[in-house]
C-alpha cells in the first residue's frame, strides 16, 4: 500500500479534492479511476519526453506505468481555479527512485471533474 502524505487545505474545493484523489490513483496504479476521469480526446504532455493524445493511447501508457509501484506519495500543493488546476510533490518508487513532479490540468469545463489536458514536468531526484 502506498503511504500518502498531503498538506492540508481549506477543504471546501471539490476540484482540489478530486485532484488529490487523482494523484493518489496515479501512485496506486488505479487505472480505471484515472481513465474515467479524462475525456476521450485527452492530451497528456510529458515535457521533454512524449505527448500522448486520445484515451486509447493514454490507457496504454498507464498500463505500462502500472508495474512501477510507488511506496510513498508526497503532495505538497494542489491548486484550482475555474477550468484549471495544478499539483506538485514527490513520488518515491519501490525500486528506490524518487521523482519530483508538477502537473497542470485543464478540466472539460468549470463544473466538471473530467480532465481534457494534463501537462507534466517530472524530474528524477
Amino acid at each position: 500500500m502506498t503511504k500518502i502524505i498531503s498538506s492540508t487545505n481549506c477543504g471546501n474545493s471539490p476540484k482540489m479534492e478530486f485532484l488529490k484523489e487523482f494523484n493518489i490513483a496515479f501512485a496506486e496504479g488505479k487505472v480505471e479511476f484515472i481513465i474515467e476521469s479524462v475525456t476521450d480526446d485527452i492530451v497528456w504532455d510529458i515535457i521533454g519526453d512524449k505527448k500522448i493524445e486520445g484515451k486509447e493511447r493514454f490507457t496504454k501508457e498507464l498500463e505500462k506505468m502500472k508495474s512501477e509501484k510507488a511506496i510513498e506519495l508526497i503532495i505538497d500543493q494542489i491548486l484550482s481555479h475555474g477550468k484549471e488546476g495544478a499539483s506538485n510533490g514527490i513520488m518515491k518508487m519501490q525500486n528506490g527512485k524518487q521523482y519530483a513532479f508538477s502537473d497542470f490540468y485543464i478540466f472539460k469545463n468549470t463544473k466538471s471533474n473530467i480532465l481534457k489536458s494534463i501537462t507534466s514536468y517530472v524530474i528524477e531526484i
